[in-house]
This record gives structure tokens, C-alpha cells and sequence, in this order.
């Protein structure tokens, strides 16, 4: 690995999908463990190789957190290792992902801030053993993780309140940061952000629908205020008055640990992510329509934080595979245009390598169902869509 190597002015990256949220389906606690469904942990160094094989540099990628720690301050480095020493091998620069979606099962829940704490250990202990990596997405989608877990009842904790929902994610956005915090009094890294992205569709006249949407945009924008010091606004300014002080208060001391030119905002945004409310949920959403949604939320996103931006994850999700190419397309173009305007759009992420499964449940299901959403199939053969996007990657490879 390049150490003190800059984030690209343009990075066309991959990611591999190692969601492992706990779930209860049928009466019964079950581990979603998305590494051990595709297979990856058997073939983890000739998927890396087929990442590489397409003229891909940047990689986000992360082991799952309750593995490296299988009990209390007891860590296993065997898949660490493993993977980082693939990616040197294979001449990719890791995005570090350190929990995503999922704990230990010695923690309760993110709602409870009891883990905090453990994973500031354990991030104080990466960072002991491995001195090379500078990217770093400590949480993956904190407000995902928060939203999942405590205000749609699917995923950890299942709770299902507004007020569950604001101290949780409190308590993810804190974790975020502290280990912000301590990267950055390690070595010069940067925060490579990852976070669900939604853009809302109404028609002017139809009022409701835009009060509707204007609550939902409030809401998933409260994690970006709480990480930016920006004042929520709309709905999400009730977080103030649940949020206990104490951790508002610690927020508050750790927002601006990490300075400006080493921050990319993360936007995941997927077809899926645009929702169409009203009457306009009558009409048809064509891809056109879902990128232009895209690009007027994300240049207004922009002029609210000033934070330079990449789409950290996207994919078809919601298309079929064939329509995965003109998705890409589309918004490659968009995302051209936003940069053409001065708007620090800074890459684009494939998420992931390889097909997924359970998505159209949320992963609340492990039917184990294909989510036909990768670069290659679930048999590791390239679809059409990896040849047009390592043309994209070899465009900016200089």
C-alpha cells in the first residue's frame, strides 16, 4: 500500500457487500453474514483479483467487526490480515469499513452505548496493528444503521420509535466520530464517508405529498447536521430535545476533528433510493428522471453542508442487470456536469463486486434470494456492466 497517497481527484472504486446485521425471523435470532453467502471468505484473494483485473485501485472493504472480536477486548487478525495483504497483492487501496451494520454479539444493540466505547478500543487497536491504510469509513451508513435497527424495527435492536430512532443514531454518529478522532491522532488519514442517500419526488401541487417528503429529507439529513454542527431543521430538530446532553455535548467536541480536505461525504444512491410521493408515485420513474432527481438533491445537499462529495455506492438495485449500463451512464453524465458546475463530486463506487442476497427483504428474510446487482454474477462471471466500468476505471486512472 501507498502510504500518504491523496484521496484521487476522481476515484472509480468497488466495493464488496459484508453486511451482518442481526435479525429475528420466525421466532428465531439469525446472523445475515453476506461474506459467508457469496462465498468470499473461500475465495476472498481471486475476488480481489477480479477487481484489479478491471483497472480498479480503489477498494472498500472491511472484515466483519464481531469476527475480529469474538469476545471483549480479545481480537482475531486472521481475515485482517488476509484481506489487506490481498489488497497489497493485488494493488488495491482499502477503504477501511469497520462495522457495518452488525456488533458483537457481547453488545446489545446500537441503541445502547455501551459499545461505543468497545469500538473505540477497537479502532485504537487496528490502528496499533495496522500502520499503512489512510481511507477510512469507520461506521458504514450511520443513519442507516440507526434507521434499520430503531425506527423500522428490521434489523439490532428492532425498535420502532422517533425518539428510539434519535438517541440511537446519537449514539452511532458519536461512535463515527470518536473514531474519527483517533484516526486522525494516528496518522493523517482521511474520513471516506458512506451513507444511505434519498431523493423525493412530488409534484408542485400536490401539498401533502411535498410535506411528506420534506419530513423525510429532514430526517435523513439529521445525520450529516450531527456530524457537521449544522442545526437540524423541520422534524429532525426534535433530536435536540431527546438526545441526552451529555452526548450532544461530546458530538459537539469532536465535530471539525477532521479537516475539510480530508473529508469525502459519502452518497448511496441507487435507483431504489428515489421515492415518488402523491400523485406523482402514479406516474412512471424513468431512469432520466431517478439521475435528475439525483443531481438537483445532491447539488442542494451541497449548498446546505459544502462538503465535497462521491457516490460511495451504487449499483442497478431495483433494474434489471441489463439495465445497469445505462444506469451507469446516466449518471457518470450527471455526475460530469455536477463537476463542470464546480461541485466537488470526487468518484463513484460499484457496490458491490458480486450479487448479493435478501435485499428485497431488506435482508430480513435469509431465503437466501439473489440480488442481481454485481459487476459479476454469483457464478464470478463479469456481466456487461464491468466492461463499461473498467473503461471508466482506466479513463481515470492518471
Amino acid at each position: 500500500m501507498i502510504d500518504n497517497w491523496p484521496f484521487p481527484d476522481f476515484a472509480v472504486a468497488v466495493g464488496e457487500e459484508g453486511s451482518d446485521p442481526l435479525i429475528v425471523h420466525e421466532g428465531r435470532a439469525f446472523r445475515v453474514d453476506q461474506f459467508q453467502a457469496s462465498g468470499h471468505y473461500d475465495r476472498l484473494e481471486a475476488d480481489l483479483a477480479d477487481v484489479a483485473g478491471l483497472g480498479v485501485r480503489v477498494w472498500r472493504y472491511g472484515m466483519p467487526w464481531r469476527l475480529t472480536e469474538p469476545s471483549a477486548g480479545v481480537y482475531d487478525w486472521t481475515l485482517w490480515d488476509r484481506a489487506l495483504e490481498a489488497c497489497q497483492r493485488n494493488g488495491l487501496e482499502p477503504i477501511i469499513d469497520l462495522c457495518h451494520f452488525g456488533l458483537p454479539d457481547h453488545y446489545g444493540g446500537f441503541s445502547e452505548a455501551a459499545w461505543i466505547d468497545g469500538f473505540a478500543r477497537y479502532v485504537d487497536a487496528f490502528l496499533d496493528r495496522y500502520d499503512s491504510p489512510r481511507w477510512f469509513t469507520p461506521v458504514n451508513e450511520p443513519g442507516i444503521t440507526a434507521t434499520f435497527s430503531a425506527r423500522f424495527g428490521m434489523w439490532n435492536d428492532r425498535l420502532s420509535s422517533e425518539e428510539d430512532y434519535f438517541v440511537t443514531l446519537a449514539n452511532v454518529v458519536l461512535a463515527n466520530l470518536e473514531a474519527l478522532a483517533r484516526i486522525r491522532a494516528d496518522r493523517d488519514g482521511y474520513w471516506i464517508g458512506s451513507e444511505g442517500f434519498g431523493c423525493h419526488l412530488v409534484d408542485p401541487d400536490d401539498e401533502a405529498a411535498s410535506v411528506k417528503a420534506t419530513v423525510e429529507r429532514d430526517l435523513e439529513h439529521l445525520v450529516w447536521d450531527l456530524h457537521f454542527g449544522v442545526e437540524p431543521r423541520g422534524a429532525a430538530a426534535r433530536a435536540i430535545d431527546v438526545i441526552a446532553p451529555i452526548t450532544m455535548e461530546r458530538i459537539a467536541s469532536l465535530q471539525g476533528r477532521v479537516p475539510r480536505d480530508r473529508i469525502i461525504a459519502g452518497h448511496d444512491i441507487y435507483p431504489v433510493s428515489v421515492a415518488a410521493h402523491g400523485t406523482r408515485s402514479l406516474r412512471p420513474i424513468t431512469i432520466a428522471d431517478r439521475v435528475a432527481a439525483y443531481e438537483s438533491t445532491a447539488g442542494e445537499w451541497f449548498d446546505r453542508y459544502g462538503v465535497a462529495f462521491w457516490v460511495s455506492e451504487t449499483s442497478n438495485l431495483s433494474l434489471t442487470p441489463d439495465e445497469g449500463i445505462e444506469w451507469l451512464g446516466s449518471l457518470m453524465g450527471s455526475l460530469k456536469a455536477m463537476r463542470c458546475r464546480g461541485i466537488p463530486v470526487r468518484g463513484i463506487c460499484w457496490y458491490s463486486r458480486g450479487d448479493q442476497f435478501d435485499w428485497d427483504t431488506a435482508l430480513t428474510v435469509p431465503a437466501g434470494v439473489v440480488t442481481e446487482v454485481g459487476l459479476f454474477d454469483v457464478n464470478r462471471s463479469a456481466r456487461s456492466v464491468a466492461d463499461a466500468y473498467s473503461a471508466i476505471a482506466r479513463e481515470y486512472s492518471n
